[in-house]
């Protein structure tokens, strides 16, 4: 697996939201998340566009600090409360954070809390972001989820890179667990070859690559499946998953790679 290009990523915020769009529409905006229960379907809504119209300031000013919220103008949401004031509100910020996005190009240098300061960083980021909130949203409106296997197998994959950073700055305690005992975990795509990765728990780390491997732990399912397991958006004691081995293993991984 490779990453996307940055012209697709930048495709990508806009294909998510849009789905996520049409997810909203008809939907109780009043209803909890399953997966998020601290918020309504609005309030996750509001926090996805938050989140766009915030790395759009970040990338029009190429910030090289933190943008606090307050400065971001439209963060907190729609001036009126209705869906379609939402619905605009989502597709204007989500559109002008990819203007500002393709403007910039891959290389342009700003802020990030990662190991990467660039848009580069930003594009993939605020992808996956989208396409994993929107699962939520799918999980609160009742309705299907489908997502593109390239994109879910670098939803993965980004997943692995951001939990392996907060690993490597050793201030995440459940993080640090991450290591040890010579335990391995294998993802095993069932409809799409070669998504497979192999997670292996070292001393002083853990590390991943793609490989056909026997492990302490397998999960076998589509790659949407696998992805939405990995993201805790459904849970691996599920009939779409099949979990071989050790289940315990993988609640001990999904249980400290959810920083809260």
């Amino acid at each position: 697996m490779t990453l996307l290009s940055y012209d697709r990523y930048c495709d990508e915020i806009l294909v998510q939201t849009d789905a996520l769009r049409a997810t909203l529409k008809g939907a109780d905006l009043a209803a909890t998340v399953p997966s998020c229960p601290d918020w309504t379907l609005r309030q996750l809504a509001v926090h996805v566009g938050g989140a766009h119209r915030w790395v759009g300031e970040i990338v029009r000013g190429r910030a090289t600090e933190d943008v606090p919220e307050e400065k971001v103008p439209g963060f907190e949401g729609p001036a009126a409360d209705g869906p379609e004031a939402l619905d605009a509100w989502l597709a204007e910020g989500a559109a002008a954070t990819v203007a500002a996005l393709r403007e910039a190009g891959p290389d342009a240098e700003v802020w990030s809390w990662a190991w990467e300061r660039s848009t580069a960083f930003w594009a993939r980021r605020m992808t996956h972001e989208t396409v994993v909130h929107r699962a939520d949203a799918a999980l609160a409106a009742r309705v299907p989820y489908t997502v593109d296997a390239e994109v879910a197998a670098d939803t993965i994959e980004e997943w692995l890179r951001i939990v392996s950073y907060v690993q490597e700055q050793g201030d995440d305690p459940e993080a640090n667990e991450l290591r040890g005992g010579d335990r391995s975990l294998h993802l095993h795509a069932t409809d799409v070859p070669g998504a497979e990765w192999l997670i292996e728990l070292g001393e002083e780390r853990f590390t991943w690559r793609h490989d056909h491997a026997k492990a302490t732990v397998a999960l076998r399912g589509s790659l949407t499946d696998l992805m939405l397991v990995f993201n805790r958006r459904l849970a691996p004691t599920s009939d779409r998953v099949e979990v071989l081995g050790d289940a315990e293993l993988l609640d001990f991984w999904l249980e400290r790679s959810s920083f809260g």
